[in-house]
């Protein structure tokens, strides 16, 4: 059985190493091959970049080796793929070698794309690069006030970074002695101010509680970077001086070259998790296009469910489990404070007020991220 995760990312590194130890016995016995591509040698903790960007981390305390994120026995290549070819269990890779499979994994993830909202890859500042998060930092520290607006594209990763990096700019302002003379207006595309009922419930009174001013329905449209404004496409706009955004993400250019889904999102099923119409592929993480939260714990969480059920395959002939459609995110609330939402296809979230507790479990799950990653938390 050869079975092959495209993607070093959370959910293929946490499916890959759930996976060797599941299987163990099999693959000394030389009965299960286990194989990932990746197009890096480096794995990013990617949540990471949001402290970036107000100075509370460092680039370095980002990165691990991601073979040392791996499990022994498992066969790993820097060699991402170029060409997915469903139909004769194939891949292709970029140094031209083909990997046979019996079942594949696709764990490609996203990426920002800024440049399709005309002027606002110019001049917004955004957290989801190292780039930019640094670039944005830079920014930060020469702001001496004025008007800061947060805009956002859909779809995005991480569902609670608007609301995070709201509240942290404003203790950022604080702690800088200028928010006195800066205002935050936060924006984002539907009626209420987050797309689940129940954090738009907690978060809204929060913003009139510290001041912050909020629009919504405003889907952005254009930025004009000359005059300062950005502009709706309801027909409203806001003017700025400093412009912070999430900007909207697509699926990697490699599933749509390839025709798997359209903006790089493949057609997945929500609960055994295989791309529809393949029994034998399956997806995870940001690369799904399942409507919940692009974040790292969906992917944390589907490839524990489909570890388990590519185990059961290979042992029993047939899958154990569903995916429940759990996820769960922490949400910074400000420097020292932070709730959490978990939620999933039957129970929706329901946020508590935010404690110093909450956001130093946080502290501690950002250094404990890389056991995480090993499949061991």
């Amino acid at each position: 059985m050869r079975i092959l995760i495209v993607g070093g990312g959370m959910g293929g590194t946490i499916l890959a190493n759930n996976l060797a130890r599941r299987l163990s016995g099999e693959m000394k016995a030389g009965k299960v091959q286990l194989t990932m591509l990746s197009a890096s040698d480096k794995h990013m903790y990617q949540p990471g970049l949001l402290y970036l960007a107000v100075g509370r981390t460092t680039p370095d305390e980002l990165y691990r080796d991601q073979r040392s994120l791996l499990e022994p026995g498992i066969e790993f290549h820097v060699d991402p793929a170029e060409e997915f070819r469903l139909d004769k269990n194939e891949v292709k890779t970029k140094s031209g070698k083909v990997h046979g499979y019996d079942i594949v994994a696709i764990a490609t993830g996203s990426r920002p794309v800024p440049e399709e909202t005309p002027g606002l890859g110019e001049h917004a500042e955004m957290f989801y690069t190292e780039e930019s998060a640094l670039k944005m930092l830079k920014r930060l520290q020469q702001f001496q006030g004025g008007k800061v607006v947060i805009a956002m594209g859909v779809p995005h990763k991480c569902p609670m970074a608007p609301l995070e990096i709201t509240f942290m700019l404003y203790d950022y302002f604080k702690d800088r002695g200028i928010l006195d003379k800066t205002k935050i207006h936060y924006t984002y595309p539907i009626g209420r101010v987050h797309s689940l009922e129940n954090v738009a419930k907690w978060a809204t009174p929060e913003f009139e509680r510290l001041g912050i001013t909020y629009e919504t329905l405003f889907n952005l449209k254009e930025v004009d970077g000359a005059r300062k404004i950005v502009r709706s496409e309801e027909g409203t706009e806001t003017d700025y001086d400093l412009l912070i955004t999430i900007p909207a993400h697509r699926g990697m250019e490699v599933i749509e070259k390839n025709k798997l889904g359209e903006r790089g999102w493949i057609p997945t099923h929500r609960h055994r998790l295989n791309m529809e119409g393949r029994d034998n592929v399956f997806v995870l993480g940001d690369t799904t296009n399942i409507p919940i939260s692009k974040a790292g714990s969906t992917a944390h969480f589907e490839a524990e469910a489909l570890s388990e059920n590519i185990a059961a395959t290979v042992k029993l002939g047939a899958p154990v489990r569903d995916y429940d459609g759990k996820v769960f995110c922490f949400i910074e609330a400000g420097k020292d404070r932070a709730t959490y939402a978990m939620f999933d296809y039957q129970n929706p979230p329901d946020p508590k007020a935010p404690t110093r507790a909450v956001h130093w479990f946080k502290m501690a799950y950002n250094k404990l991220y890389w056991i995480s990653a090993r499949g061991l938390l």
